[in-house]
């Protein structure tokens, strides 16, 4: 990562424990890991490996063991309701499931309008939130005059998904944690998806963690590449030095696993 880009985001020895006693089971191990502005960064790794539970520390939706996240140089705080949602003006998600991602009780307007208070425009006229609201929803091709006065489980996954990042355009956040964003949808939405999230990123420069299995998406769009297994950082580095030149067995496996269509698929490790 060049010298100019500063860190918006650092773990120091982050470790997650479920459970007492003989039930313990160590989730997130010791794990340090420095985000960037700007930056996209993959933290990869198979079911199990932990990546999701580290990326709900990140996010504060899960407390922490041990260890400490650090939030534009200083310590993190979100002891209090206030600081939380402070903290959450500057981090959001966009998670792998759309239909479990929003209130079923809520309409479409109601999440677009938490976003805009959460920015600080609540007091807006009622005419600059619609604006504001059919601004975001543009920008992931939706219509937000098809839109208003419907539930989200009236939409389609792909849907539901881009009016996630439609929340995000709205609430602008420094750092956006994206856990396994594509994999529900098919695949023509999923390169949708992908495009409208790098797009994002390069107009309000905010920092994109995907949390992901899927190693050819990491080299794909990221700049930094982590390797998680067993709740702990094995490999790290650039996508090119980590995926073309991995020094992990680990890595080397997780890349031989991805299926080519010109050779014969080995399903011995299977």
């Amino acid at each position: 990562m060049p010298d100019e880009k500063n860190i918006i985001l650092g773990a120091s020895g982050l470790t997650k424990v479920f459970g007492f006693g003989g039930t313990k089971t160590l989730a997130v191990d010791h794990v340090d890991i420095e985000l960037y502005e700007g930056e996209v960064v993959s933290i990869v790794g198979e079911s199990g490996s932990g990546k999701t539970t580290l990326a709900k520390m990140i996010l504060g939706l899960i407390s922490i063991t041990e260890g400490e996240i650090y939030f534009k140089g200083k310590k993190r705080d979100i002891r209090s309701n206030k600081k939380r949602q402070e903290y959450w003006r500057n981090i959001q998600a966009i998670f792998q499931d759309p239909f479990s991602s929003f209130n079923i009780f809520h309409k479409i307007d109601a999440v677009l309008l938490d976003c805009i208070r959460m920015r600080g425009g609540g007091r807006l006229p009622r005419a600059k939130k619609i604006e504001l609201m059919t601004e975001a929803c543009g920008f992931v091709n939706l219509k937000y005059e098809e839109l208003t006065n419907k539930y989200p489980f009236e939409l389609s996954g792909g849907q539901m998904q881009r009016l996630m990042i439609a929340r995000i355009f709205l609430l602008k956040p420094k750092i956006l944690v994206a856990d396994e964003p594509t994999s529900m949808i098919d695949a023509c939405s999923r390169a949708t998806i992908l495009d409208m999230l790098m797009q994002l990123r390069n107009e309000i420069g905010m920092t994109v963690v995907f949390i992901t299995h899927d190693i050819g998406l990491a080299y794909l769009v990221s700049d930094t590449v982590y390797i998680m297994e067993h709740g702990r950082l094995v490999e790290s580095g650039s996508a090119d030095d980590v995926i073309l030149h991995p020094k992990e067995p680990y890595t080397r496996r997780l890349i031989s696993d991805v299926p080519k269509i010109h050779e014969v698929w080995d399903l011995s490790t299977v």
